[in-house]
């Protein structure tokens, strides 16, 4: 089988992360699959941030499930307490990815963050693709945080990539063929 079709097949989403940090090769391969994602009229509609400072990481997870706890629906909270009441699962590096507000942007930031996460398995890391860290910008430590990262001007919350060497490997998702429709012979 192809290794990026092996790779796009074994990958799963990640909640249990060592904290050993990760290389400077690594962090630098991650940038470049980041940076070689492909884009609507090659806009390159994002500014990405990688962040490999722990206690940074720690301070936006704290945010991010104070703003779940003051929530009128406490599902989503329970949920991650369930799990161990972290959003960002220990994980020693972040890929915050910003978007513009152009049409496709998020689209965009999508792809980016499957290139990101991909390359993480091709290297022996997991990876989870995180929309929750949306919620770190939520709360009142958002501007802060947002400087920190160096959000430009104008630019919002496209998604998020955790990354670390996983403490526990699982089987990826089982594939629904019922979702597929196909057309033409």
């Amino acid at each position: 089988m192809n290794e990026t079709i092996k790779s796009i097949m074994t990958r799963f989403s990640c909640r249990d992360f060592a904290p050993d940090p990760l290389t400077a090769e690594q962090a630098g391969a991650l940038v470049d699959a980041a940076l070689a994602a492909p884009s609507a009229v090659n806009r390159q509609p994002w500014h990405v941030t990688l962040i490999t400072d722990k206690a940074f990481i720690d301070g936006m997870d704290a945010a991010g499930m104070e703003v779940l706890a003051s929530a009128e629906d406490k599902s989503v909270y329970q949920h991650v307490l369930s799990r161990g009441g972290k959003l960002f699962y220990n994980a020693p590096c972040m890929v915050m990815i910003a978007a513009d507000d152009t049409e496709y942007a998020l689209m965009d930031c999508g792809i980016l963050s499957e290139n990101v996460s991909l390359a993480a398995h091709a290297m022996g890391l997991g990876s989870v693709i995180c929309g929750m860290a949306r919620l770190a910008l939520q709360s009142p430590r958002a501007e802060e945080f947002k400087k920190r990262m160096g959000f430009p001007d104008g630019f919002r919350f496209g998604i998020a990539v955790l990354v670390g060497t996983a403490n526990s490997v699982k089987p990826p998702h089982e594939p629904d063929a019922g979702k597929v429709t196909y057309v033409g012979g």
